[in-house]
């Protein structure tokens, strides 16, 4: 288990500058797809639906990944004060993938179910992406301190737990989308072996501190 690091005070302008700087990728994709789909310009170049999928779909993983890198934020630099926006990311990441999610439904199937069938048959990466979503929806749903309270820490925390089954179907459905280019979701995936390598050798370590622990107390036989 890493030392602790000492604490550090959060900078006053933090929390303005994360919620506009998580803001500003989903607003610019709303927009960007509006502008070109109504007024004909080309910010998202030539396919402007599949491409606002795509960064739809890209920030939902990068909100992950910074989910993920709070707890050894953390640990390793004492800032105790970024736990208080783990789900605030976490909500980010959810409000992108049903972004996503819409934008395929909506605009690019435009809710003909027909269609939706034929691309669940042809393309079984939707159906991995909509697994993700449906096990982040009860995330969403608890991430308050209300629910906090009335499921119990414990419980709470199992049920987070849904996080790492999440972030594996993220990187599979971009795997399993993409034709030819494999570094996007190869790079995403080595992100997460780190961030979830590192919880197992802190899990490991902690176990092992509260066995030698337990041998030296007075009660140990």
């Amino acid at each position: 288990m890493p030392a602790p690091a000492p604490p550090r005070r959060e900078p006053r302008w933090f929390r303005g500058a994360l919620f506009v700087a998580c803001c500003l990728p989903l607003v610019y994709a709303a927009a960007a797809m509006a502008s070109d789909l109504l007024r004909g310009t080309r910010f998202l170049n030539s396919n402007p639906i599949k491409e606002g999928e795509h960064l739809l779909g890209d920030c939902t993983l990068r909100f992950l990944v910074l989910t993920m890198m709070v707890r050894p934020l953390r640990e390793l630099l004492g800032w105790n004060w970024l736990g208080k926006y783990r789900r605030t990311l976490g909500l980010f990441a959810f409000a992108s993938l049903v972004m996503h999610w819409l934008t395929y439904a909506l605009l690019d199937v435009q809710l003909d179910w027909g269609e939706l069938k034929k691309d669940l048959a042809l393309r079984p990466y939707i159906m991995i992406g909509m697994a993700g979503l449906l096990l982040m929806l009860p995330l969403a749903l608890t991430s308050s301190a209300a629910a906090i309270r009335r499921l119990g820490g414990a419980r709470w925390r199992r049920l987070h737990r849904l996080v790492y089954v999440i972030c594996v179907l993220g990187v599979i459905h971009y795997w399993m989308s993409v034709k030819a280019d494999l570094s996007g979701p190869l790079s995403y995936a080595l992100v997460f072996g780190l961030l979830f390598a590192y919880r197992v050798v802190t899990w490991w370590r902690r176990r092992g501190v509260a066995a030698a622990v337990a041998a030296v107390s007075p009660g140990a036989s």
